[in-house]
């Protein structure tokens, strides 16, 4: 028998736990001990019955059935904190409480992978037999696999930069939180193969297939890549880098940084969809669809909608790291956004998320970057060390670029924003909130009284997400003091399309610094602002 939940397959007849296509190293006796309260999963398993089950009745202390209990839990990813799959009912014992489906293991069936953190088996695409798949456990969510990238040009000596890509592109994607890389090792026996990518999939267990090729002409370097869903063979994304060959090694972290960025968004969005026709869906579903609405903008009924999905998930799962961080994110946004007039309570929201799932993952360097963006709006310096602390754990991490740039802007440092804000789009140029970065820039050049650049840049922002209101009233600030009243007029009448209740009297309540050079490029815009005909409130 077979028991699905979550992410993993608990095969009661090989004797052992899955998590996804790879093997999960228990002990014989946790083993005999979530056998057992899975099985017993409808009710309450008291302290008698495992010690008369799996201890066959001998004296055993409340520490060392703790101690078992504990390291069940930590192989199934719970923890005696959270009890999110096995829950202890005080003075009266202990349930499996996730949801379980039973799936009869096929009489032919044959292990997916051999024991290990990370699957690096041997899988032959050349076979027919399928015989790594007869499991039929489903794929992770975020699963995928980098296949070994091809070298077009046919010189050797460029293989081993094209095996970098390969390699660095493995270990930066398995930082996306929630994903599931396959091994380099795994992935490399496919090098120089003709594959078909759905056999790979079903080989390795994986929703996605990522495949590309270099090609050197010249000085220059040409890097194609795709995105596959393994189940249906369909192309989900494709992109292109050409450069001028200069730093070959400099010029590979730039590529996988990109590459990187832009497939966490990609596959973000892969996810929501596939979390729509769900009819049941789970934490994580409601998860994806809530970040797939954040990333369209911050007008309020965008906001809304995606904190009504991580409120849900958070429903079903209140320990739920990414909800978490999802939700910390749309507070912040509304907060620094000032998209309502409770914006400190927002603010105070996301401290408060963020802060509630750092303890359950410390090494998450999304939530750390929040906590700064939350942080720069009370105490920028904070917000910097907490936002280098995020870059430390992932230097792929644009946002936390970024929201340096806008940190030292609160402390009167506009002039070094632009250069934060260039290495987040040097990372990640295509980024699905380079909107906010570029109004990053835009203020910090208002603030400045580079009013023409201000102006270059806030229509960069506007271009690049017309649902986000803020750099609209700031546009009409900049064309205002540049003596263009009629344009300014318009740009403020088209963020108060997007958020009708923005008022001045909003904008002059936060008071983010006290540095004069702060103080002083606030009363400018909203003096800007002012004439520009944003209502005062």
């Amino acid at each position: 028998m077979r028991y699905l939940f979550d992410e993993y397959a608990f095969d009661t007849d090989l004797r052992e736990l899955y998590r996804g296509a790879h093997v999960v190293s228990v002990a014989p006796q946790v083993f005999d001990l979530l056998d057992y309260l899975i099985r017993n999963r409808e009710r309450v398993v008291s302290k008698d019955d495992l010690i008369k089950t799996i201890w066959n009745g001998r004296v055993v202390s409340d520490a060392a059935l703790t101690t078992r209990l504990n390291v069940a839990r930590s192989v199934i990813g719970d923890s005696g904190e959270k009890q999110r799959l096995i829950k202890t009912l005080q003075r009266k014992g202990f349930r499996f409480v996730g949801t379980v489906q039973e799936v009869q293991r096929p009489a032919d069936a044959a292990p997916t992978a051999d024991s290990g953190e990370q699957f690096q088996g041997t899988a032959d695409p050349d076979r027919s037999d399928a015989a790594t798949v007869a499991m039929s456990i489903p794929a992770p969510r975020l699963s995928i696999v980098v296949l070994p990238f091809a070298n077009f040009g046919g010189d050797p000596e460029q293989d081993y930069f094209v095996d970098g890509v390969t390699d660095s592109l493995t270990t930066d994607l398995s930082r996306i939180s929630g994903s599931f890389v396959i091994a380099r090792n795994t992935a490399f026996t496919f090098k120089g193969k003709a594959v078909d990518v759905k056999q790979v999939g079903r080989e390795l267990n994986v929703r996605y297939v990522l495949e590309g090729s270099v090609q050197r002409g010249g000085n220059r370097l040409r890097v194609n890549v795709q995105l596959i869903d393994a189940e249906t063979g369909n192309h989900l994304w494709a992109e292109r880098f050409e450069k001028p060959v200069a730093d070959l090694f400099n010029m590979q972290d730039e590529i996988v940084s990109r590459l990187a960025n832009t497939l966490n968004a990609q596959l973000i969005q892969v996810e929501a969809r596939r979390a729509e026709r769900s009819t049941h869906p789970d934490a994580m579903d409601l998860y994806f669809q809530g970040w797939a609405y954040e990333n369209n903008g911050t007008t309020p009924q965008y906001m809304t909608q995606a904190q009504a999905f991580f409120d849900r998930a958070l429903a079903l799962d209140a320990d739920n790291i990414e909800a978490l961080v999802g939700s910390a994110r749309v507070e912040a946004a509304l907060g620094a956004n000032l998209v309502t007039d409770d914006w400190k309570a927002h603010l105070a929201a996301a401290e408060a998320a963020s802060t509630k799932a750092l303890p359950l993952a410390p090494n998450h360097a999304r939530a750390r970057s929040i906590l700064g963006l939350v942080q720069s709006f009370s105490n920028p310096a904070r917000a910097i060390a907490e936002c280098e602390r995020a870059l430390a754990l992932d230097h792929n991490l644009a946002d936390a670029h970024a929201f340096i740039g806008l940190a030292k802007f609160f402390l009167g440092r506009s002039s070094e924003t632009e250069a934060h804000i260039r290495e987040a789009l040097r990372l990640s140029p295509r980024d699905s909130y380079a909107y906010r970065w570029f109004m990053f820039v835009g203020l910090a050049k208002l603030f400045l009284g580079a009013d023409v650049e201000a102006v270059a840049w806030l229509r960069r922002s506007i271009e690049a997400n017309r649902n986000h209101p803020l750099p609209h009233y700031y546009l009409a600030a900049a064309l205002s003091l540049l003596g263009s009243p009629d344009e300014a007029r318009a740009a403020a009448q088209a963020g108060l399309v997007l958020n009708p209740t923005f008022t001045l009297r909003r904008y002059r309540a936060r008071v983010t610094s006290d540095h004069p050079a702060y103080l002083a490029g606030r009363e400018r815009v909203y003096e800007g602002m002012r004439m520009g005909g944003v209502p005062e409130g």
